[in-house]
């Protein structure tokens, strides 16, 4: 619409800052036009490479896969902008340094995994990912893969496995001693395995695999 023109134009001149993604009409119906979103991402302003429709913030990320989690995110994220809290190319490969980046914020997390197939996929934690005796979080908590398919998976009641935080590990979703997802201290090596908390299937194409590039989103 024209107006959401106009603020698109006003955003992306007075907000060089703001990252602004605004849906593709030639990819959407009349129905979906009329009601456009704009999403508001922060993140590196100059450090990481160029994705279409989210122009530097992101080194995972595309505008298609931010169109798909959306839709899938809890009513009190909406309306917060996105922000880049953490990434490995830019804070370095350290669970510890994650553990901090998110220990002054009270927001959901995304994390968001890229492995050495290219294949995308992660997490949306109700609450910041810390060190924990205990499983803890809700069951706003879900699992998902982005590329080469996109599949959300939802808590099934069956446990409250939803979040734990070690000092060498962390890990989301369990059951009879799997995890749905598994990452090392270094964020260099994971796991993914089927999981009573979301009935989840393997999230990357093996078990195990290497990690190229994990960022963690907050919503403010």
């Amino acid at each position: 619409s024209r107006s959401s023109d106009e603020l698109y134009a006003y955003l992306t001149r007075s907000r060089p800052d703001l990252c602004i993604l605004k849906g593709e009409e030639e990819e959407e119906g009349e129905a979906d036009r009329e009601e456009e979103e704009f999403v508001l991402i922060k993140g590196m302003p100059q450090a990481s490479k160029p994705r279409r429709g989210l122009g530097e913030s992101t080194d995972i990320l595309e505008a298609s896969h931010v169109r798909e989690l959306s839709k899938e995110l809890p009513p009190r994220t909406i309306g917060h902008s996105w922000t880049l809290a953490y990434s490995t190319s830019r804070h370095g490969a350290s669970l510890k340094t994650l553990y901090r980046k998110l220990s002054a914020s009270d927001s959901p997390v995304l994390i968001v995994i890229k492995d050495a197939l290219d294949e995308i996929f992660g997490a949306f934690l109700s609450h910041p990912l810390r060190p924990s005796e205990t499983f803890y979080g809700t069951g706003e908590t879900f699992l998902f893969m982005l590329h080469p398919r996109y599949k959300c998976f939802r808590w099934t009641g069956e446990n409250s496995f939803f979040i734990k935080g070690d000092l060498d590990s962390f890990a989301i979703g369990g059951g009879s001693g799997h995890f749905g997802l598994w990452v090392d201290e270094n964020l260099y090596l994971g796991r993914s395995s089927p999981c009573f908390t979301f009935n989840n299937c393997c999230l990357s194409e093996t078990d195990d695999f290497r990690i190229m590039d994990l960022e963690a989103w907050t919503f403010s």
